[in-house]
């Protein structure tokens, strides 16, 4: 049985990242999703289907196992939780996930490109942004080919084609802070494109 201090706890810490992420214009509306591992169990605090970000409570949160079985909760489970869950199965070291439909992350991945990683900190936090292939939006394609693309335990960011950027950490505030930098790095790079060609 999973430690009810404990599940107040995460869903707190990610009541707070989400507020964080709906402050720094990286998520609108109902959109994106956020989960969080509940410490020393296989259960996962994760925003249900039509709450936003800035909405989640003790309320509406869900907490569900490993396999998608509802522990906690009567709202709907989010068509982004396969994916959420899988990339914990295959990465146990992984305790937070943020995906979001950030406005220029989400333009490179509509574009169907790899962001480029120009700025010396993209670099040095993540080398490079994978572009996963999409596929029909919550389909068990689109999800195993996310679950794939973060079975490496040196990937921790992606873009989505045609969908969005996800950030995984040891922390959900690790995974929070790799999205506002994949943003940032998104935006410098289409900056510097559009100057390029105006020159």
């Amino acid at each position: 049985m999973v430690d009810g201090r404990v599940i107040r706890s995460t869903m707190h810490e990610l009541m707070e990242v989400a507020k964080r992420a709906f402050n720094a214009h990286l998520q609108t509306g109902t959109g994106g999703n956020i989960s969080a591992r509940v410490a020393g169990s296989n259960a996962v605090v994760i925003k249900p289907s039509g709450v936003g970000f800035i909405g989640c409570n003790p309320d509406n949160l869900l907490v569900v196992d490993l396999e998608g079985k509802i522990l906690k909760g009567s709202t709907k489970p989010s068509k982004d939780m396969p994916f959420h869950l899988g990339i914990y199965r295959v990465r146990p070291e992984v305790n937070g996930i943020v995906h979001v439909h950030s406005p220029w992350a989400t333009a490179w991945a509509v574009l169907g490109e790899e962001i480029p990683t120009i700025t010396v900190q993209a670099q040095s936090k993540f080398g490079k942004i994978p572009l996963v292939p999409g596929g029909p939006d919550g389909s068990k394609e689109a999800s195993e080919s996310v679950i794939n693309a973060f079975r490496d335990p040196a990937i921790h960011v992606a873009t989505l084609q045609n969908h969005g950027a996800v950030g995984v950490g040891k922390t959900l505030l690790g995974a929070q802070e790799l999205v506002e930098l994949i943003e940032e790095t998104a935006q410098v790079a289409m900056l510097v494109r559009l100057a390029f060609r105006a020159t």
